[in-house]
């Protein structure tokens, strides 16, 4: 079964905080014989649609009845989600209809969390290197469990950056993919985006091409994209690599929604289908789509695994009555997209009608740049519930409260709740009085605790 809990192993890890560097992660890797060579791969960076590339490959890839791989972060309601096998087609049929399955279970998971302690404490007791963080303990017994379940290929997110994340010490990529770009994590990534695309650029491998998201489609002030193009060219041509910049402005002015709530989209003259929903998703795909042609996958496996695709906590539709939409933005990037979205979904019914919105962040995110985003997209917010999110880097509810009243002046109704799982609940009962709009967004470790407690709230099944 899916576990819950957090490995022992990994019980205090968070002290040792974001160290970037190969070092330990090379070490620890050493000592267990490297098990990250024995598999094929597809790595993918970026600021914004990591996730949602990585669940369209990992899709598209088990379309093509591979069995594989699928590395993630962070989670969302069990740590487990984070290490998926989705064994091929059958398996895919299984995913789409129970979210947990392919999950790590939990003997697994403390049968390979064993193996890596012991590397773990070989290396400090020898002193062959620093104490591991916890993502790279993570990333270790995601590649050793990989091996030994023989997949035929890993679909890899980055946690952090690119050049300095542990998992980049994969090598011989089938494909590298580089995603959104943003001003995000700025202390420790670099200041301008030229610096900050350098290191997401750092997975490029040589001998493995690159696909990237056209930088004219992105999110960006005008003025970067060009750096953010200049960047990426200049990387590939280091490595010697070739480069492919996904995206089409036909395929996004050729988007409709469907009365079940798809997407549909036109690329190459062929027609697309998708569950993720908005606009910003088709670049998402088509990079996907790239990617997957770049090893080789045919086109009915690549639109059968664009269709199958889920990823929850996008924009995610989870009740009518009231309408609650949970995502997990977390920079004013994600936050454009989902107010776009918002006014797209449901044949634009939604479009300025009064919102609830059930926020919490993490301290380091730009919650003001966020906020203007939200206000830019015509998102009419009139009342507000924040919380602070179950982890050590988060901003206290009240702190953000306060940030949200002096953008949007709602004191009358505005509360401060420190525990994520009772404001959520007292956002829905609010909803249930009102009928307002519930959006629930700030941070995805919040997203997976709101969609936690709303399944027993609603008392569904199937979300």
């Amino acid at each position: 079964m899916p576990d819950h809990k957090v490995p022992e192993l990994l019980e205090g890890a968070l002290k040792f905080g974001i160290k970037p560097g190969l070092e330990r992660i090379t070490t620890l890797m050493e000592l267990l014989g490297n098990p990250q060579n024995s598999f094929k791969s597809v790595h993918i960076a970026g600021t914004n649609g990591k996730g949602s590339v990585a669940t369209f490959i990992s899709s598209i890839m088990a379309a093509a009845d591979k069995t594989v791989g699928v590395f993630t972060s962070p989670y969302l309601e069990r740590f487990s989600e984070r290490i998926r096998i989705i064994d091929g087609r059958a398996g895919l049929d299984k995913y789409v209809k129970d979210d947990s399955y392919g999950e790590i279970s939990s003997e697994d998971l403390e049968k390979y969390s064993s193996r890596v302690k012991k590397a773990r404490e070989k290396m400090i007791l020898e002193g062959l290197c620093d104490e591991p963080t916890e993502f790279e303990l993570i990333t270790a017994i995601c590649f050793l469990y990989f091996a030994e379940k023989k997949i035929d290929v890993a679909v890899l997110e980055v946690g952090l950056g690119g050049r300095l994340d542990s998992t980049n010490i994969i090598k011989d990529p089938m494909v590298t993919v580089v995603t959104a770009m943003g001003l995000d994590h700025t202390g420790v990534l670099g200041n301008t985006i030229s610096e900050i695309t350098g290191e997401k650029a750092g997975i490029f491998k040589e001998g493995s091409p690159a696909v990237c998201f056209d930088p004219d489609l992105m999110i960006l002030p005008d003025e970067m994209k060009p750096d953010v193009r200049a960047t990426l060219i200049s990387k590939a041509e280091e490595k010697g690599i070739l480069l492919t910049f996904a995206g089409s402005s036909n395929a996004y002015d050729s988007a409709r929604f469907t009365e079940d709530g798809r997407m549909e989209f036109t690329y190459e003259g062929l027609v697309y289908s998708t569950a993720l929903n908005g606009k910003h998703q088709i670049g998402n795909a088509i990079t996907a789509i790239e990617a997957a042609r770049k090893c080789g996958i045919a086109e009915e496996a690549i639109k059968d695994g664009i269709a199958l695709a889920r990823w929850k906590c996008r924009a995610e539709l989870l009740s009518l009555d009231p309408v609650i939409i949970i995502d997990g933005g977390h920079n004013p990037q994600g936050a454009l997209s989902l107010g776009a979205t918002m006014n797209e979904m449901l044949g634009g019914s939604l479009r300025g009608k009064p919102v609830r919105l059930l926020m919490g962040v993490m301290s380091d995110k730009d919650v003001d740049g966020i906020l203007d985003a939200y206000k830019t997209c015509g998102i009419n917010i009139r009342s507000a519930v924040t919380v602070t999110p179950d982890n050590p880097r988060s901003e206290p509810a009240d702190v953000l409260a306060h940030k949200i009243n002096y953008v949007y002046n709602i004191s009358d109704d505005l509360e401060a709740v420190p525990d994520a799982c009772e404001g959520t609940r007292l956002a829905y009962c609010k909803s249930l009085d009102d009928g307002m709009i519930i959006l629930a967004t700030g941070s995805l470790y919040l997203a997976g605790q709101i969609r936690a407690t709303l399944k027993g709230l609603i008392e569904c099944t199937t979300i």
